[in-house]
């Protein structure tokens, strides 16, 4: 959640830390609930969640752009791990769109080359984007919502050259900002290792404690798979971080789990665990 109130995000970082715990009115006076109203207002205002009920009985539902940049795709996080787990090798095949959108409809062009990017892809030249992975129903569908599948053109080739290169993890490293993306995973494991020590510890967790570290986990994961395109094992170096640190997140997931004993979680911690344990206990067999 983007908080744009320096003092509205403190007032909210200190709801988080008794998240669960105890009501709002006993966090904050009444200054910093006007503030946190403002905030979530806002926030509706802006078309980012949408509101029902009054008072203690409101709730506040994330709209679907608002999942879409909260939590990774399903798909995508189920991909990763299966790559990790030697599931989906590579074909050798690079995934391109073209597209030509006029400037009168600039708006749907510039959300148009977002997407692209957000689902993998990177610009070979103007309007011209490369994938590594199968992306052409997510691209198709963007396209359609935004009013330009008619200037949409997707094809495929196994014959990719940029000036002299051509060789397949040499395009990669070119075309992707591959030590930024494993620096996030490197952040990654260091906020998830002491998250698992925790976990596995012999010290009982609230569950309040549970429910912060899954958020913190989830929060971490987002920033660092929003910008991975998910490039195949083939493509880059050896040892990747993010196939470490996703090993050490599904540990967590699996700890939390258990810590949990089997009592509801948020849906979407649910189904992070679900993904984790169902393409990695195959590779264990």
């Amino acid at each position: 959640m983007a908080v744009r109130d320096g003092r509205a995000r403190g007032n909210v970082m200190k709801w988080r830390d008794c998240l669960g715990r105890v009501p709002p009115e006993t966090v904050f006076d009444r200054r910093e609930i006007r503030q946190v109203r403002l905030c979530v207002k806002r926030l509706v205002g802006e078309g980012r969640f949408t509101h029902e009920g009054r008072s203690r009985k409101a709730e506040l539902h994330a709209t679907t752009d608002t999942m879409r940049a909260l939590a990774p795709n399903a798909d995508f996080l189920r991909h990763a791990f299966q790559q990790d787990a030697g599931l989906a090798p590579w074909d050798g095949v690079w995934h391109l769109a073209a597209f030509a959108v006029p400037e009168s409809a600039r708006g749907s062009r510039d959300a148009l080359r977002e997407t692209l990017v957000r689902l993998g892809g990177a610009p070979l030249q103007g309007g011209l984007y490369v994938c590594a992975n199968t992306w052409e129903p997510y691209v198709e569908e963007a396209a359609h919502r935004l009013g330009a599948h008619d200037a949409l053109t997707l094809l495929t080739t196994t014959d990719l050259r940029k000036g002299d290169t051509r060789e397949p993890a040499e395009l990669a490293r070119s075309l992707w900002p591959l030590q930024e993306i494993a620096d996030r995973y490197h952040r990654l494991s260091r906020i998830t290792r002491p998250r698992l020590a925790q976990l596995t510890g012999p010290v009982e967790l609230s569950p309040a404690a549970l429910l912060t570290i899954a958020v913190e986990l989830a929060a971490v994961l987002t920033r660092a798979m929003d910008p991975d395109p998910l490039l195949p094992p083939q493509l880059v170096p050896h040892p990747w971080p993010g196939a470490q640190a996703r090993k050490l997140l599904a540990r967590s997931w699996a700890a939390l789990s258990e810590r949990g004993h089997g009592k509801a979680h948020p849906a979407l911690f649910r189904l992070y665990a679900d993904i984790t344990r169902e393409t990695t206990e195959p590779a264990a067999h």
